[in-house]
């Protein structure tokens, strides 16, 4: 390691020292708050949540959003399944604005209250795989591990680089991939707050292109049957990862593939219910049923040039208001 690069690393060392201590501060306050405070009244209550691929100090982090999920959602066990902290991006550019603080906060608040929570390192947060074995606020670190359902199953955890070929045997090229990456991340941001203007949901952009583009299906396909012969050696009856930011929940040939997906793009979740059963929570349709009865109260601003676009509740009660009108005319 030449001096400059061990001087980058010291240097995000201490701040990775800095954040430790300001996360585990006790009464750290959070800077983000909702109605209802930690017991909102749509509050769930789950056996087990699994949680990867967050990615805590970059811009593309949908940090409010898993706060919003950390708040209704309650459970007897939380495996954070890697990439919660991006250290590759925290090395080129600190990023760290309240709301990634608040998510740490919200996860050792969990602890405090009788969560267990288990936290499998991915590539992005490589650094902490230096600590498997120690247990840090409450939150035990380990490589990988077996979670044990409600109904029997025997499920592998574990974040799933080790079956990324570029991540182990091209890491330059894994790097370039992630500016890539970021770049789709900034141009969906930009790309999303025009169309919120217009009254359009959420659409991502970068999870478009991973679906419609080969090889990146390819890819996909390449992985999950990689971690399922991998789970099949191992004698599990299933297999639960991140990494690819692609949720999914299916059998191979007998055998569970469950992928929680990420809160980057997708916001989504894996949940095990008090009887063992399996879901993949997505958690931006949960914010977007709870923000229609709003927005079908009131009309969206136009664009200029355009006409304004009127919710579909509200065009149908006009509607339904003409046709009452019209009615007794036709009838005369």
């Amino acid at each position: 390691m030449n001096c400059a690069s061990s001087t980058e690393m010291c240097h995000f060392n201490v701040a990775a020292q800095e954040l430790t201590a300001m996360a585990l501060r006790p009464d750290a306050p959070e800077g983000v708050s909702t109605p209802g405070g930690d017991l909102p009244e749509e509050h769930r209550r789950y056996r087990t949540v699994f949680i990867s691929d967050v990615h805590l100090g970059t811009p593309g982090c949908q940090a409010e959003a898993l706060l919003d999920f950390l708040r209704v959602v309650d459970c007897e066990r939380l495996y954070l399944v890697g990439d919660i902290i991006d250290g590759w991006q925290l090395r080129r550019r600190w990023f760290w604005p309240q709301a990634h603080n608040d998510v740490i906060q919200k996860v050792l608040r969990k602890v405090r209250k009788g969560t267990h929570v288990v936290y499998v390192p991915g590539n992005h947060d490589e650094f902490a795989r230096r600590y498997v074995q120690h247990s840090f606020g409450g939150v035990e670190v380990v490589e990988d591990c077996v979670h044990l359902t409600a109904d029997g199953r025997r499920l592998w955890v574990m974040h799933g680089d080790r079956f990324d070929g570029v991540v182990q045997c091209a890491r330059w090229l894994a790097h370039l991939g992630d500016h890539l990456y970021e770049f789709l991340l900034e141009l969906n941001r930009h790309l999303n707050s025009a169309r919120a203007r217009m009254g359009l949901p959420y659409w991502s952009l970068s999870r478009y292109l991973k679906l419609k583009v080969k090889r990146a299906v390819s890819f996909i396909s390449d992985f999950e049957s990689a971690v399922v012969r991998e789970a099949r050696k191992r004698g599990v009856d299933g297999v639960v990862c991140g990494h690819i930011h692609h949720a999914e929940l299916r059998e191979f040939d007998g055998l569970l593939y469950a992928n929680d997906g990420d809160w980057v793009e997708s916001l989504t979740a894996l949940v095990e219910h008090a009887d063992g059963r399996l879901e993949i929570v997505d958690w931006s349709e949960v914010m977007r049923a709870r923000a229609e009865p709003a927005a079908a109260d009131r009309s969206v601003p136009a664009l200029p040039g355009l006409p304004a676009r009127v919710p579909p509740a509200v065009a149908a009660k006009t509607a339904a208001a003409e046709r009452v009108d019209v009615a007794p005319q036709h009838a005369a």
